[in-house]
């Protein structure tokens, strides 16, 4: 039973970093998932009220982060609803699509049919497209970092207690 659940506890961390890169994954569900398993098959003790607490709140902070810096990107390069609209469609669809390049292309092309759909020229709609792929960037690099530390605490706490 030991080899069972340390093998759920690593399949959903390894899920939940995959998730950081690949939006249609769990990502920190998966990760904040594998604590409980960790507590069924072994034990809810060496975590306290502190463990969950701090957990929730990565959990919480990655979730609005994962939207709000992706907008922030659109935005930050002068892009209208529209292109926030399209850039998120195009995040969950483009992998689907295309498999290999959708993960870019999709927000991409989905922040400049959005800018071009309000009526702005091509130029103005690239840059914002440019501006998609900086805000999924950042939120993968955010999403990588909050992540692992979430994991990083898990040891932490297990060796501790």
């Amino acid at each position: 039973m030991d080899i069972l659940g340390w093998s759920l506890v690593v399949i959903l961390f390894v899920v939940g970093m995959a998730g950081a890169v690949w939006p249609i994954l769990p990502g920190v569900f998966a990760i904040y998932g594998a604590f409980f398993v960790y507590g069924f098959f072994f034990s809810f003790k060496p975590f306290g009220w502190v463990f969950w607490t701090v957990q929730t709140l990565i959990l919480v902070v990655l979730v609005i982060a994962d939207h709000a810096v992706s907008a922030w990107g659109v935005h930050r390069f002068g892009g209208s609803k529209a292109s926030i609209i399209g850039s998120t469609i195009g995040l969950i669809l483009g992998p689907f699509v295309i498999p290999a390049f959708g993960l870019i292309i999709g927000p991409f092309a989905g922040a400049v049919i959005g800018e071009l759909a309000v009526g702005s020229n091509i130029e103005k709609s690239f840059k914002v497209g440019i501006g998609s792929l900086v805000g999924l960037l950042t939120s993968v690099v955010v999403k990588i970092i909050l992540q692992a530390a979430m994991i990083a605490l898990f040891i932490i706490w297990l060796m501790a207690n």
